[in-house]
Formats: C-alpha cells, sequence, structure tokens
C-alpha cells in the first residue's frame, strides 16, 4: 500500500480529483490525535496503543506525537517496529502464548511487561526471563457478554487459575499484575464493572496486592448512526468501580485500545463496479480486502454514497445486497445495506470508521485487495 504526498481536504475531494480505480483508505492524522488526546485526558490511568489493530508506521507516529507512551505488541515484528518508531516507549507484550524464540527477542529488545495466562506459559518465562524491574501480568476470564465477539475463548484463565498464578509469579520476584480483555467492540459499560470487581477478588484469594491493573481494549468504535460510543462514561465507570472494588489497594489502570484508537481516523473508498438488475451491488472491495470485519461484528451503517463528480447521492434509501468482486460466494456483506435510490455504476461509497482491521487484515485473494492510503486534512464532506 502507498500513501501519497498530497494532502486532500476529504474524501470527497480524492473522489472528485483521482476517480481512483482501486479502493482508498482515507488517514486523518488530526483525527487520530484528536483520539488519542481523548483518552489521555479521560482514562483514569496509563494509555497504550493495541498495534494488531493498525499498524501503520504513521499511525504509530502520529500516536507517539500525540502522547501516547506505550504499546501492546503479540509479535517480534511489533516489537522491532515500535523499537524504531517510538524508540523510547514502553513495550507491553501481552500475546499471553509464546515460544522461546519469540520471548528470547522480547528479553534482547528490554521488554519488561509481560503477561500470561497458563502454568506451563508462566514457567516458560521465570526460566527466561530477568525479575530485575519486570512485570508479569496474568490474564483472567469471565463469562461475560456485551461484547461482539469474546476473547476468552481462546485466552484467559479461570479465576482460580489466575489466584495461583498471581502467586507463582510474586513468588518469583516478578512485580505482580492481572490483565482482561472484555471482548471487542464492547458497547456494554457493565463488562469492565464485572472483570475490575473480579480482579478484586483474585488479589484477595491469592494474598498478592497487584501493581498494575489493565483493563484491556474494548473499547467500542463509532459504528452505527444511533450508537456514538461514550467513552467518557466507560472512564467514569471504571474510575469508580476500580476504587470501590479495591479501596486503599488500587492498582494502576491500563487500558489498551486498538478499534477504539484508530478506528474513526480512516475511512474507506471503495467504487461500485456493477449494479446487476438493480438489486445487487458489486464493490471493488470486500471481506477478504479492507471489510474482512463485516461477517464477524456486522456491518457499519455510516456510509455515504457520491458520484464520480464528489456530488453526495440524496434519493430515499433502497436496502441493497452487497458483494465484493472476488468469484467466492462467502464475498458479502451481512444482510443489506439501505443504500441511495439513484445509485448507479461507478459511484463512491465512503464508510467510515475504518481505521482498525482493515489495512491489518487485507489479503491479495484472487488478485484483489490492492489499496491505495491518502492524507485527509477532515474525513468530513
Amino acid at each position: 500500500m502507498g500513501l501519497s504526498n498530497t494532502i486532500w481536504a476529504n474524501p470527497a475531494e480524492v473522489i472528485r480529483l483521482k476517480r481512483p480505480d482501486h479502493p482508498v483508505l482515507v488517514f486523518a492524522p488530526a483525527a487520530l490525535q484528536a483520539t488519542a488526546r481523548r483518552f489521555i485526558k479521560g482514562f483514569p490511568g496509563v494509555v497504550t496503543y493495541a498495534v494488531k489493530s493498525n499498524p501503520d508506521e504513521m499511525v504509530i507516529q502520529n500516536l507517539a506525537a500525540a502522547g501516547v507512551t506505550g504499546f501492546d505488541v503479540a509479535s517480534p515484528w511489533e516489537i522491532d517496529l515500535v523499537r524504531r518508531l517510538a524508540p523510547g516507549a514502553a513495550l507491553h507484550y501481552h500475546n499471553p502464548v509464546r515460544g522461546r524464540d519469540e520471548i528470547a527477542h522480547a528479553v534482547a529488545a528490554g521488554v519488561k511487561t509481560w503477561s500470561v495466562d497458563s502454568v506451563s506459559e508462566l514457567d516458560k518465562l521465570i526460566g527466561m526471563v530477568p525479575t530485575d524491574g519486570c512485570e508479569i501480568s496474568v490474564r483472567f476470564k469471565l463469562p461475560v457478554e456485551g461484547a461482539a465477539y469474546n476473547f476468552g475463548a481462546k485466552f484467559g484463565a479461570t479465576a482460580d487459575v489466575a489466584a495461583l498464578l498471581l502467586r507463582r509469579a510474586a513468588a518469583a520476584g516478578y512485580i505482580p499484575s492481572l490483565t482482561f480483555h472484555p471482548g471487542t467492540q464492547c458497547t456494554d459499560p457493565m463488562a469492565w464493572d464485572t472483570y475490575i470487581r473480579a480482579a478484586a477478588t483474585i488479589c484477595a484469594e491469592a494474598g498478592v496486592k497487584a501493581h498494575r491493573l489493565n483493563v484491556g481494549g474494548g473499547f467500542p468504535s463509532h459504528r452505527q448512526q444511533a450508537l456514538a460510543p461514550a467513552l467518557e462514561d466507560i472512564f467514569a465507570l471504571i474510575d469508580r468501580v476500580a476504587t470501590e472494588a479495591f479501596g486503599a489497594d488500587r492498582p494502576i489502570l491500563v487500558c489498551e485500545p486498538g478499534r477504539g484508537m484508530v478506528a474513526e481516523s480512516f475511512s474507506l473508498i471503495a467504487r461500485v463496479k456493477a449494479l446487476r438488475d438493480e438489486a445487487h451491488v458489486f464493490l471493488n472491495d470486500g471481506v477478504y480486502g479492507n471489510l474482512t470485519e463485516m461477517p464477524q461484528i456486522g456491518n457499519i451503517d455510516r456510509v455515504s454514497v457520491h458520484a464520480p463528480d464528489g456530488r453526495p447521492r440524496m434519493a430515499a434509501p433502497i436496502r441493497r445486497v452487497v458483494f465484493g468482486p472476488t468469484c467466492d460466494s462467502l464475498d458479502r456483506l451481512p444482510g443489506e445495506l439501505p443504500l441511495p435510490g439513484d445509485l448507479a455504476e461507478g459511484d463512491y461509497l465512503v464508510f467510515k470508521g475504518m481505521g482498525a482491521y482493515s489495512t491489518a487484515t487485507n489479503t491479495r485473494f484472487n488478485g484483489f485487495g490492492q489499496c491505495e492510503i491518502e492524507t485527509a486534512l477532515s474525513l468530513v464532506g
């Protein structure tokens, strides 16, 4: 993916002046930095960024410029990326299962913060990671709903195992901490309430005071027109419940937003390559490209439609089936999208809030997937 030197006013200007043949992601650095400052101002603790959601170099650089000083990394590649772009940043290696070669790479890179969710993986860390100033955060899980999908199916110890791991990490000489992830696109703030109170119970059962409590990612992005996330309400709940649950033993709080941090800073421009019998829309991007997440967590309905000259289509909407460009029948957005009745072949759809898990999960399946990145002053217009 290439980034041009042109700075556009907004996505409509890209359409009007460039009329792109391939999908385009339009990046607004000002929007990303504004979101970063919103987290730094509002969250009652340390703000880190989950690199996996969008590892583009300009994203890392803009977050560092906005004041983000910590990054959640999951692989040696992400470790090296952040070390190169933000050399003074703290690295939280919170992928709880690693090969020994990956552990060795991270130790050599100076990683001090680790997570673990099993006895076997803790034994690996004890055998390879020096205790001097190093933190081990025990990741636990609960059967809590309220997210688009639950990370607990793959990661996280049960509460009783978490207490055991916390005791063992402290006894081995590491800084003992806890971490959890409420699930992606978590729109129910009470998930954090339940997890934070469980964390306090785990500490009490382990007889260990946690140095830090990482409340994970899960902070939702704005996907539906009618559901703008109230991040400040989530921050306030986390702050209040942490004090209620831990009292004088309240740990330092940490968060690691990915989607909630970066989504709003990108919009996706996709062209209508065909309108089959006025019923089926075929785009030049789909679920094997930048729209990979749609079948898992639902459509983004924050979509505008523009004619090739940039003018918005304003006719009454008609619900239509939307397909991607590949010859695979799975390449379809879920359900139907309401699109203007005067939609025509050659028009462009602009999907807002597309910064997370778009470039990071794009494939070149069937020969499609080419995408350009353009920079804009704003994503409004």
